[in-house]
């Protein structure tokens, strides 16, 4: 009897001694008071993830910048590339188009000149045949042109007639082509004696004329051509010199 009353106490001690977790829970609650909601410290949790987040931004502001700046002096270079570039292009084309306009021009002056001088070869072997219708009109004395037509001068003078007919069509013939004859020794346009221009002219000598200046024509031997305003031959003259 007294032994199992010891054994009840023994179990009932063990009891008291063993508690469950809910227990040992309740417990330290029992143990730490715990504070009113009003006087428990703020722990400012949302501030420092704030802080962390603008950190954040504000790299990301400062990457996004570093970033931006780097394409725009990129862009920038290229734009002053492609300016360059442009410039030369252009100069390219400017100098194209002159060497062209330059072509144009040139290749219209030679096939002018080929026009208008085709015939210079033929008009200078020409020349002396004309020059001989003039020795021919020189070879008649003067009296015998301006006499009064007889029986006995009328051959000579319908001969002249017709070398001088057949001159006449010659020249007007080569005149169509551009081809011109011009006489030193017609006096000028204010009817004094022509000048002499080395430009048209070719003095075959010189010599002394009283009353007559300087550099004035006083003979021609042969008359000059032009061909196109351009002179196919001088016209050989005698110059007065006094000094």
């Amino acid at each position: 009897m007294f032994q199992r009353t010891f054994l009840r106490q023994a179990q009932r001690s063990l009891l008291s001694v063993r508690s469950t977790p809910a227990t040992s829970a309740v417990r330290r609650t029992a143990q730490q008071p715990q504070l009113p909601q009003f006087a428990r410290p703020l722990i400012p949790q949302s501030a420092a993830r704030l802080y962390s987040t603008e950190n954040k931004a504000e790299n990301g502001e400062q990457n996004g910048a570093a970033e931006s700046q780097e394409g725009e002096d990129a862009c920038r270079k290229e734009l002053e590339e492609k300016k360059k570039e442009i410039v030369g292009l252009k100069d390219q084309y400017l100098r194209s188009k002159a060497d062209f306009i330059n072509l144009q021009e040139r290749t219209k002056r030679d096939m002018d000149n080929s026009r208008n001088f085709a015939i210079q070869r033929f008009a200078q072997d020409l020349l002396e045949s004309i020059d001989n219708f003039d020795r021919a009109m020189l070879a008649v004395p003067k009296e015998k042109l301006e006499a009064a037509p007889t029986e006995a001068n009328k051959d000579l003078l319908d001969l002249v007639s017709g070398l001088k007919m057949t001159q006449n069509v010659l020249m007007g013939t080569l005149k169509k082509h551009g081809l011109e004859q011009f006489d030193p020794s017609a006096p000028a346009e204010d009817g004094a004696a022509q000048k002499f221009d080395p430009n048209v002219h070719e003095a075959v000598f010189m010599t002394k004329v009283e009353g007559r200046e300087d550099g004035e024509i006083m003979f021609v031997q042969s008359k000059g051509f032009r061909l196109n305003g351009r002179v196919l031959r001088a016209a050989k003259v005698g110059v007065v010199k006094n000094n």
